[in-house]
C-alpha cells in the first residue's frame, strides 16, 4: 500500500511539473521577440555575471537572486549564438530556478521579475558575441585577485596543476577585457573585484543598485536554494551555505609559485585597468 501511495505521488508531481513546464513555454515560445513573454508588459531584461572559476561568482549570485527583481540560480551552462537563445536561458532559469525557492505553483507562473540571470566563466559559452551589444543586455563583470583564485582553482581542479590554472585565469581575463571593450557602455556594465564585495559591501550594493535601478536593496544576507552548494551549478564549499556573507577566509592547502602569481598579478592588474575604462565602477561612488 505505501509502495502504491508513494508511486500515485510520483505521478502527481510528474504530471503537475509537466503542466508547468508546457505552461512556461507557451508564454515564453509564442512572441517571436527574444526579450518578450506573453501576459508581460514589459519585456525581460537578461543579466549576465561575467567572471573566471573561484571568484566568488557564487555568493553574488545568491545576492542578486534574492532580490525578487531578478530571478536566477547560478551557471545554466548554456550557449549563446544570437539573442534567439534568451528563449532558452528563460525557461530553463523559470523552471529551476523558481522550484529551488520552493514557491507554490500559482507563485512559480508569475514571472513577475524584471531580469533573468546566468553566469558565464569559460570562453566557450558566446559562441558570437555580436548580440552582446543588445541594450536590453546587462553585466557585471566580477575578477578575484590571482594568489587565493589559482589556489581555489587547483583546488578544485585537482588534475590542473599552477601552470594549468594560470592558463586558464590569464585566459579568462583576456577574454573579459575583449568583451567589456565590444559592449562598450557604461550604463549596462559594472566592474567589481571579491575584495570590494567583501570589504566595500554597501558601496557595491549602491552600485548594483543603481546599475539595474531595482527598487529593492541589495543585502548581506541571501536565501538557500536547492541548488545552493550544488556542483556543476555554483560553490560546493561550505561557507556559501551560510546565507550571508561570511568574511573569514578558508584555508587552501594549496601554494601557487610566486613567479606564477606574479604572472597572475599582471593579469589581473592590466584587466582592472581595462574594466575601470569600459564599465561603471564602486569607486567613483562616495563612501
Amino acid at each position: 500500500m505505501a509502495k502504491k501511495s508513494s508511486g500515485f505521488r510520483e505521478s502527481l508531481r510528474a504530471l503537475k511539473n509537466e503542466i508547468v513546464r508546457k505552461y512556461f513555454e507557451y508564454r515564453i515560445q509564442t512572441p517571436h521577440d527574444p526579450y518578450s513573454v506573453l501576459f508581460r508588459p514589459q519585456p525581460y531584461r537578461i543579466l549576465f555575471i561575467l567572471s573566471h572559476m573561484r571568484s566568488g561568482s557564487s555568493l553574488l549570485t545568491h545576492i542578486l537572486s534574492s532580490n525578487p527583481e531578478i530571478m536566477g540560480y547560478g551557471e545554466t551552462h548554456l550557449q549563446y549564438a544570437s539573442e534567439a537563445d534568451f528563449k532558452k536561458l528563460m525557461l530553463k532559469v523559470c523552471l529551476r530556478s523558481q522550484e529551488s525557492r520552493g514557491f507554490e505553483v500559482f507563485e512559480r507562473l508569475n514571472m513577475n521579475s524584471r531580469y533573468i540571470l546566468d553566469k558565464v566563466l569559460h570562453n566557450n559559452k558566446f559562441i558570437n558575441t555580436e548580440f552582446i551589444k543588445s541594450e536590453n543586455l546587462y553585466f557585471i563583470f566580477l575578477i578575484r585577485e590571482p594568489q587565493r583564485s589559482l589556489a581555489s582553482i587547483c583546488e578544485l581542479k585537482q588534475n590542473w596543476n599552477s601552470e594549468q590554472a594560470l592558463r586558464y585565469y590569464a585566459g579568462r581575463l583576456d577574454y573579459l577585457q575583449q568583451y567589456a571593450r565590444i559592449i562598450n557602455g557604461k550604463k549596462r556594465s559594472l566592474f567589481i573585484t571579491y575584495e570590494q564585495l567583501l570589504n566595500q559591501s554597501n558601496l557595491v550594493f549602491e552600485g548594483l543598485q543603481k546599475l539595474l535601478n531595482t527598487q529593492n536593496p541589495f543585502s548581506e544576507e541571501y536565501q538557500i536554494l536547492k541548488t545552493t552548494g550544488m556542483k556543476s551549478v555554483g560553490d560546493s564549499k561550505g561557507n556559501i551555505k551560510a546565507g550571508r556573507i561570511v568574511r573569514e577566509k578558508r584555508k587552501i592547502a594549496v601554494d601557487i609559485e610566486p613567479e606564477l602569481a606574479d604572472l597572475g598579478i599582471q593579469s589581473f592588474e592590466q584587466c582592472s585597468q581595462t574594466l575601470s575604462k569600459y564599465c561603471q565602477t564602486i569607486s567613483t561612488y562616495k563612501i
